[in-house]
């Protein structure tokens, strides 16, 4: 028998613009994906770091995971260092959880424009 284990799962999105209703609707799309193709239950989910890219000011992610449902879950937003060149409009995820998974079997999940970020990764 595997004991669970605690795991960081990372995924990535980005937004068109920088509005609650665009950071919203891609947080709304990330998380469930995260969850789903991980076979994650809500009570896997230990805590989630959200980071935005420095463009995007006009609501917190997690404001828009709360209201999907992780609302009981510890959630903390955080800015991106501004490094030059580097992907704009973008969310990033660090959830934290726990699986029976080996870390090999996780799959991250990068969405629209954020899936040049891991190329390296399967589908």
């Amino acid at each position: 028998m595997t004991l669970p284990a605690l795991r960081g799962l990372r995924g990535a999105t980005t937004c068109d613009e920088d509005t609650p209703e665009a950071i919203a609707e891609a947080v709304i799309e990330l998380m469930p994906q995260l969850m789903a193709r991980n076979e994650l239950s809500h009570d896997d989910v230990v805590s989630v770091i959200f980071t935005t890219s420095p463009d995007l000011t006009s609501a917190f992610p997690a404001t828009a995971a709360r209201s999907i449902g992780f609302g009981d879950i510890p959630l903390l937003c955080a800015s991106e260092i501004d490094v030059p060149g580097s992907m704009r409009r973008c969310i990033r995820v660090l959830m934290h959880v726990t699986t029976t998974r080996e870390r090999a079997r996780m799959h991250h999940v990068y969405l629209r424009n954020a899936q040049s970020l891991r190329d390296d990764l399967p589908e």
